[in-house]
């Protein structure tokens, strides 16, 4: 028996509930400076509930080579990635119109 999607009644298969959920969000990217002049990239903004966090942390932080966290409702990254950090969330899913920087 095939699992179904509570939020649309589709099966796991063919549920597209987090990509549209994906295209609706309004995710903002900025820089941070840090202690002893470190930059720190924000990105907020993010559904908790309607994305998968864990893992948009590690395929942002595998992409970029770098180190960081998710707390606060927001995403840390170690150093200055602003542009690629986009670029990359534009590639898992997320419209250009809904980032800003």
């Amino acid at each position: 028996m095939q699992d179904i999607c509570n939020k649309c009644g589709l099966p796991k298969e063919l549920c597209v509930c987090e990509t549209i959920s994906r295209e609706v969000q309004k995710v903002r990217v900025y820089t941070v400076k840090r202690r002893f002049g470190k930059l720190s990239t924000i990105i907020d903004g993010l559904d908790e509930k309607s994305v998968d966090i864990k893992k948009l942390v590690s395929v942002l932080k595998t992409e970029l080579a770098c180190g960081g966290t998710y707390k606060n409702g927001m995403i840390e990254l170690q150093g200055n990635h602003k542009t690629k950090a986009i670029a990359i969330l534009i590639k898992q899913g997320f419209s250009q119109e809904s980032i800003s920087s």
